[in-house]
């Protein structure tokens, strides 16, 4: 659970900046990508997460513009990066203008649960991060070059001149 707003900040630049990455190596071709014929696909997976954004912050109060929760899943993949970074880029603002440290222990009804602010917060990180996975795997099946974001990829071991780890 995050404590101050400035925390959250830097690590959610991190973090969207790592997601930004994953969703613009997609490709339209790739979005169509599922593991199992009745599992999510790739497309659904990265939109999920662009919406995330406005529906879990909206749900604390915080108005963060982007896709609404029930708009369908785009077939461009660079609809996908532009509605996340731009909810993305929406939430550091809305957060800067609307909230101080202490409204991050104010409790909210999260899903049918008691979450405070700082935990809404903890929990869209980990949401993204966890989502951001699942797209890797999914790219890989899909012959999509991942991008290395805690460390460097397959590839970008490769282009070092290093073997990549096995």
């Amino acid at each position: 659970m995050y404590k101050t707003l400035k925390d959250f900040q830097d690590d959610w630049a991190y973090e969207s900046e790592s997601t930004s990455k994953v969703l613009g190596a997609l490709t339209d071709e790739s979005l169509n990508q599922k593991v199992t014929d009745d599992g999510r696909s790739l497309g659904f997976i990265a939109w999920h997460t662009a919406i995330t954004i406005p529906e879990l912050m909206g749900k604390t109060g915080l108005k963060v513009d982007g896709p609404a929760e029930d708009a369908p899943v785009p077939t461009s993949a660079a609809e996908i990066k532009a509605a996340y970074d731009k909810a993305s880029s929406s939430l550091v603002e809305a957060l800067s203008n609307n909230w101080n440290d202490g409204m991050l222990e104010e409790v909210d009804d999260m899903y049918g649960e008691p979450w405070k602010k700082g935990q809404s917060l903890y929990n869209l990180v980990a949401h993204q991060c966890h989502h951001r996975g699942q797209m890797t795997v999914l790219m890989r099946q899909a012959g999509v070059r991942v991008p290395g974001f805690y460390g460097p990829a397959k590839e970008d071991w490769a282009e070092m001149g290093m073997e990549p780890l096995p």
